[in-house]
């Protein structure tokens, strides 16, 4: 036994998530009632979760803190590139549109349970009451608009404190970190239960019927992380982007793809980002920034689904309405929550451009729900991968150390 977790610590840690993925199918194929295999997968994301408001509020804090007067930072480009990465892939997603037309089966599919947004004005209303948010509830709820607003404050105050206090907050950060590092250790269990508790419920051929509709968004999710965002990486940095962007997607899409929460996430993504060599002063508020408006995947949904709904009621979209409704998707999708799903309540939001009503788009959302098995997988391993690698390309462009892709 000795032995065998000896060779278990030594192995790397992708290798060890495939083999949770493996096994997480084969026992949910074998021996799908045996429920408490999933709970390994309740367990491990219910840990990313507890413990990363910590971790943001902490390293945000701690790196303003101790930040230099003068000292050059990249927010600027990280921020301009997320903006652009979105805005594109919703471009993406309508050209995909023109070229394979969908339409749904609306009858029948619709959850009295769900409320959505009443419009663009209510998601920017959302988004400013949760940076007053008060700080513990920030913390305890996981709103990251808060936590990251709350540290902003607390780590531009401690600025001027004495040195120890500064140890302190630095000593709190590094602690919080480790525990972090604990948690990702336990992924490989953590996946295999979440890989068990997908196949058992849902079985391998329940999402037959969604085909079309599930292999449109993943290609169109695939061509933005393998053609749209290299290319913009490349405009950026002048070099072979693909060896940064396989890495990302390794290392940070694929737990991102089962845990499908970019919020849950975002420890791992400090890790790769440390991993990488990136300044802690800049990732350490990119990557929860990230979570929250990072949303290329949310902004393809929302498009594809909401165009899928408009080819089936026979409405005609030209091109300038097209770009309109990239924009709104776009900016909505920096309102989504990073939740499994999240994206899929700002459907309505889109759907109102074009006079349809409520109910049908909330069908529209039932049908995102009975997909979001694979599309919101796809979705948040797209969107938490791109935080890590548009960090590291800004970084790269603005300060040309070359140590982003190491």
């Amino acid at each position: 036994m000795r032995h065998f977790i000896s060779v278990w610590n030594r192995t790397s840690l992708i290798k060890r998530i495939v083999i949770g993925v493996v096994l997480g199918l084969l026992l949910g194929m074998l021996i799908p009632k045996v429920s408490v295999i999933g709970l390994l997968g309740d367990l491990f994301v219910g840990g990313l979760k507890a413990i990363a408001p910590l971790l943001v509020f902490a390293l945000v804090a701690n790196a303003l803190s101790q930040h230099e007067r003068g000292k050059r930072t990249n927010m600027s480009t990280v921020i301009g590139l997320y903006l652009i990465g979105t805005l594109a892939a919703a471009l993406v997603a309508v050209m995909v549109n023109y070229l394979f037309p969908l339409t749904l089966t609306l009858d029948g599919v619709s959850d009295s349970n769900l409320s959505a947004p009443e419009g663009i004005a209510q998601v920017f209303k959302d988004l400013l009451l949760k940076i007053v948010d008060n700080p513990v509830n920030a913390v305890a709820s996981a709103n990251y608009i808060g936590v990251l607003a709350w540290a902003v404050i607390f780590g531009l105050a401690l600025r001027n404190v004495s040195p120890q206090t500064k140890e302190l907050l630095q000593t709190t950060a590094e602690v919080t970190s480790q525990v972090v590092r604990w948690i990702i250790n336990l992924a490989p269990l953590g996946i295999l239960g979440l890989v068990f508790k997908t196949v058992s419920d849902n079985g391998v051929g329940i999402l037959a019927n969604y085909g079309m509709l599930i292999v449109t968004l993943v290609g169109t999710m695939l061509f933005v992380a393998l053609v749209v965002n290299p290319l913009i990486a490349f405009i950026m940095i002048r070099e072979n982007p693909y060896p940064l962007v396989f890495r990302c997607l390794r290392e940070s899409g694929l737990t991102a793809f089962f845990t499908r929460s970019s919020a849950a996430n975002i420890p791992v993504n400090m890790k790769l980002c440390e991993d990488l060599g990136l300044d802690e002063d800049t990732y350490s508020v990119s990557i929860p920034l990230g979570a929250t408006i990072n949303m290329a995947g949310a902004a393809i949904t929302i498009n594809i689904l909401t165009l899928a709904a408009v080819n089936t009621l026979g409405i005609h979209v030209d091109f300038p309405t097209a770009f309109l409704l990239s924009v709104i998707s776009a900016i909505s999708a920096c309102g989504a929550s990073g939740v499994a799903g999240g994206s899929l309540l700002l459907i309505p939001v889109a759907c109102s451009l074009f006079g349809i009503s409520n109910d049908i788009a909330m069908e529209v959302v039932g049908i995102g729900f009975i997909v979001g098995v694979v599309q919101d997988s796809c979705e948040t391993a797209l969107n938490s991968s791109t935080d890590v690698l548009f960090t590291a390309v800004a970084e790269k462009s603005v300060w040309g150390k070359g140590k982003a892709n190491q």
